[in-house]
This record gives structure tokens, sequence and C-alpha cells, in this order.
């Protein structure tokens, strides 16, 4: 079973993104909105933990650009549609309200 996270906390403000990194498996696939998409921001504690996690990763394109964030290589920008098929092709959604 696969799962997706749903991440939209800035990881700079509580451990919301340190405990969804513990607890995803290798099926799952985490994505990014809202403030959440900070984790993005090149030389953070959170990028490198990302940049060295082999994740199915996937970022939010619009939230990404809102905040002036670059795309790395290693993650996926997704719009509304893609975000839904996301979604659908998982088995569960987890969102860490």
């Amino acid at each position: 079973m696969s799962t997706l996270h749903v991440l939209s906390h800035s990881p700079f403000g509580d451990q919301r993104f340190t405990s969804c990194l513990r607890v995803l498996g290798a099926q799952d696939a985490l994505l990014l909105c809202g403030d959440a998409t900070y984790a993005l921001q090149a030389g953070s504690a959170p990028f490198e933990k990302l940049q060295g996690s082999n994740l199915n990763l996937f970022v939010l394109a619009e939230d990404l650009q809102a905040r002036g964030l670059h795309l790395p290589d290693w993650a996926e920008a997704v719009d509304y549609p893609a975000f839904v098929e996301l979604s659908i092709r998982h088995d569960k959604v987890n969102t860490w309200l």
C-alpha cells in the first residue's frame, strides 16, 4: 500500500516535516504545498534532508512560484489536476495538519 503525504506547513515551525520523513515508505510520495515549499530553499537543513533522500517528491508549482523558489532536478512540479491524479494513484492520502 502506498500513501501520498501532503505537507503544507513550513518545515521551520514545528516537527511535522521531520515526522513525515521518518514514516515515509519506499512506495510513498511526498507533496509539498503552501509554506512547506520553503523546504526547497537551497542550503537549508530541510533541503539537505530532501536532496539526499531519494523520495518521490512533488511540489505544487503555483506555491513554488509564489514563493520565488527554484525547482531542484530531483523534485517534480505539479498543478492541481496532477495533484488529484497523485491522490488517485496512491491507496491513501495523509495530510499533515
